[in-house]
């Protein structure tokens, strides 16, 4: 069993929950983003379920778990709720944690995460294992900032209010890791976007599936697919969901091009196929009519590669193009991009047939 002690943690403590914590509790827990991500959290939530909330603590205590408050260092008061649920494996344990809205982005989750997972091993656990919805990005963030390692996707691991099932992304630290940030391959876009005032890049939501499953089933835009077929609504919205976490895995960028002036959906924009070792990830990209001939695509993908190659380590960015889209051609011949070869029967087209690809290239600081 833990030890019910004080823990440091930097800008904060991590200590015994009290009595004196339920009011701040109850009102952390009508929060919006907890109800979202936390399904056993009751809706509404009462002092009644508070005060229940810190019998269940003590029995985690008693389980071989551990239950805290994450708390000022200075002050003493509560900021959120932090532990280790009961080890299902041997020397395994899960770690949980909420914060409340009125303290967040202060790095006090980051702060309480890595020294639970620090003083857990001092107490004989050699692997802490944290689990975060697909869509908390913000829980993601904070499992590589505590120098926790992504694994991998658990699929449909947690059900809803609504009886639906969500994917949790796996994170664990061992005993024998740094503990140090583990830095994202493909960072978050400075501020959140990219603009140049006539375009915006913004990271595709699930908000925006409709917008994505028109445009992806557009004739023209399914002709020049790969493969060359219409999406399905599931696939869309799945896709939308995962967009962020696959971001922070490094497998890729799924942006939304958006008109500067009105925020208006205009169309995609994608860095996939990242290849590390090589250095190298491919861009691809559609627009809907309405908004084509203005020179949208160019300044996306310009605003997209100029930002790979500013604060990713990538140094190749690829592009392919069948040789009937002359007008894809175009874009990427005004980004500055090179044409490099014609592969034949590289893609798969419709009833089994191949097609051709022209491939394109732009290196790090070529000009253009």
């Amino acid at each position: 069993m833990f030890p019910q002690v004080v823990v440091p943690a930097g800008p904060v403590v991590l200590r015994p929950l009290s009595p004196a914590d339920t009011e701040a509790i109850v009102r952390a827990c009508a929060d919006p983003e907890i109800v979202r991500f936390l399904p056993l959290v009751p809706v509404p939530y009462t002092r009644d379920d508070a005060l229940q909330y810190l019998e269940m603590a003590e029995e985690d205590w008693k389980g071989g778990g551990a239950a805290f408050a994450i708390a000022d260092a200075e002050t003493g008061e509560w900021l959120g709720n932090i532990g280790l649920k009961p080890s299902r494996l041997r020397n395994t344990n899960e770690i949980g944690y909420l914060v409340a809205p009125w303290t967040r982005g202060r790095g006090v989750a980051t702060a309480a995460t890595a020294a639970l997972a620090g003083w857990a091993f001092g107490h004989g656990v050699e692997r802490v294992e944290l689990l975060a919805d697909v869509e908390n990005l913000a829980s993601q963030r904070v499992a590589l900032a505590a120098g926790f390692q992504r694994e991998g996707v658990r699929r449909g691991a947690e059900q809803q209010r609504d009886g639906t099932r969500r994917d949790l992304v796996s994170f664990a630290r061992l005993r024998g890791d740094s503990g140090e940030r583990v830095a994202p391959l493909l960072p978050d876009f400075p501020g959140g976007s990219l603009t140049d005032g006539v375009v915006r890049l913004r990271p595709l939501t699930p908000a925006d599936a409709a917008d994505y499953l028109a445009l992806r089933n557009l004739p023209d835009v399914v002709r020049y697919s790969v493969p060359p077929e219409p999406h399905s609504a599931e696939d869309v919205a799945e896709r939308c969901r995962a967009a962020g976490a696959n971001q922070l895995a490094g497998r890729g960028v799924e942006a939304v091009i958006a008109d500067a002036a009105t925020g208006a959906f205009a169309g995609e924009i994608q860095l996939s196929n990242v290849i590390p070792p090589l250095g190298q990830a491919m861009t691809g990209y559609s627009l809907l009519p309405a908004f084509r001939g203005r020179g949208f695509t160019t300044r996306a993908v310009n605003l997209l590669v100029d930002w790979t190659f500013e604060h990713t380590s990538l140094s190749r960015v690829i592009a392919g193009t069948s040789p009937a889209n002359i007008a894809s051609q175009r874009v990427l011949e005004r980004a500055g991009f090179t044409r490099e070869a014609l592969l034949h029967g590289l893609l798969p087209g419709p009833d089994g047939t191949r097609l051709d690809d022209l491939q394109w290239y732009r290196l790090r600081d070529a000009p253009r």
